[in-house]
């Protein structure tokens, strides 16, 4: 029997195959992530129905699936099924569950409706799709989940205010995975990882680029947020913004054997956006990256002790806290406009006017070690921008066996406010600015 033949067993049966042997369902699962050995066996198998139509709304056939098959089973989305979502889904309640996406999940283009019921995530203006949480759950399968992101990206360009959604928000998972996995055309964000702890994403590929004038603006890869011990490993990122973002209260996280194309770098930040806050990002390690035609490879970026207004939909400064212990190790960079980056003046223009504000955010303890590459033209003959709001507010910040060079053959980096002892680098005192990017 052919798992689409099990479609019609399944509706009556609250997404379940009871018709079939469990035999038989298990035969058809995708092989379990490597990472998942401490979960329980599920015992039991489920399979959602989809109209498979591209057009109608498959919600409720998936919560159907995903309800009967929680707490214990395995969920199939069988290749081949196309499942068409229209509205928001709040899937935080899980619990040792496997959900096997072997097909796609598409979001709809309806963009009415998700600006008024697309989860408030409350940071950063962000919004999303779906929420992914509860203890021990893995999502995978081979499939891909696209966003319909096209129609979100022209409507920004006209409208800077609208509210495009994150693809997928894993929030308030604790153990569990999400790999294997295509992430295709996000509207916004293409992850945020938020009050979540020990999940490992392995295994994705991510490709958001507009076909037109209208560019894909904040597509993220992954953004973590108040989460700690968090692996993101062996993915491929082809998108508009950060590749991987480490947000406040981020800990404990490794990014590592990723290639990034067309992205911001691997950034720590922003932090120190709101007054009200206090931020942190501690031990994090990313090693084994490649970067080409990317903005910058690695980057710190916190905001000073001053309103600064980056964008339209990106103001403030003035908020304390601290980074430590960050490493960034062997990184390959190929026409990147900054091989490195940090700066305590994030949304302000004028160097000499953030020095008069001091950021509230210490940065402390940061490596970058065996770090090689090419820089492109945009701010030749300056390779890197380390600056520091004032030399109090930074420490510890060290590069050895770094080797970058701008397309002519130079290697300048601008080093202010910042102690140059552990700095195998040829640095200036003059600056071209941080990359508005």
């Amino acid at each position: 029997m052919k798992p689409s033949a099990l479609l019609a067993l399944t509706l009556a049966t609250g997404g379940c195959g009871v018709n079939v042997p469990e035999s038989f369902l298990r035969s058809i699962r995708s092989p379990r992530p490597f990472h998942a050995q401490d979960s329980p066996v599920r015992n039991q198998t489920c399979i959602a129905e989809s109209h498979n139509d591209d057009t109608t709304d498959d919600s409720d056939y998936i919560l159907q699936a995903i309800n009967a098959c929680n707490h214990g089973g395995h969920v199939i989305f069988p290749h081949g099924q196309t499942y068409r979502i229209g509205q928001a889904l709040n899937l935080t309640h899980l619990s040792h569950v496997d959900l096997d996406l072997q097909g796609a999940i598409q979001f709809s283009d309806d963009l009415a409706y998700w600006q008024n019921h697309a989860f408030d995530l409350e940071f950063q203006n962000s919004t999303s799709f779906i929420l992914l949480g509860g203890r021990d759950v893995n999502l995978y399968g081979g499939g891909s989940i696209h966003g319909n992101g096209q129609p979100w990206w022209d409507a920004y360009a006209q409208d800077k205010n609208i509210r495009r959604p994150i693809l997928l928000a894993t929030a308030g998972l604790h153990g569990g995975s999400v790999s294997d996995l295509q992430m295709l055309s996000s509207p916004f964000w293409h992850n945020i990882v938020m009050d979540s702890t020990d999940v490992v994403f392995h295994n994705i590929y991510m490709y958001s680029v507009s076909d037109n004038e209208n560019f894909e603006k904040n597509t993220d890869g992954w953004d973590t947020y108040r989460s700690s011990r968090i692996t993101i490993q062996n993915s491929t990122v082809n998108n508009g913004d950060d590749c991987v973002s480490f947000k406040p209260n981020s800990t404990d996280i490794t990014v590592r054997n990723m290639h990034c194309n067309g992205t911001h770098g691997i950034s720590v930040g922003s932090l120190g956006q709101y007054p009200s806050r206090v931020d942190y990002v501690e031990n994090i390690l990313v090693f084994n990256v490649s970067m080409y035609n990317s903005s910058e490879g690695a980057r710190i970026k916190v905001w000073p002790d001053a309103y600064s207004e980056k964008s339209t939909s990106l103001v403030g400064g003035g908020g304390g806290g601290l980074v430590r212990n960050v490493t960034y190790d062997t990184m390959w960079l190929d026409n990147v406009d900054y091989g490195l980056t940090i700066t305590q003046c994030y949304g302000q223009d004028d160097e000499e006017e953030c020095f008069k504000h001091p950021a509230k955010l210490n940065i402390t303890d940061v490596k970058f070690h065996n770090i090689r590459g090419r820089t492109n033209r945009v701010f030749a003959p300056l390779v890197a921008h380390l600056v520091c709001s004032s030399p109090d507010t930074c420490s510890g910040i060290s590069a050895q066996d770094v080797d970058i060079r701008s397309i002519n053959g130079s290697n300048l980096v601008t080093c202010r406010n910042i102690d140059r002892q552990k700095l195998d680098l040829n640095c200036v005192d003059w600056s071209k600015g941080y990359n508005p990017a």
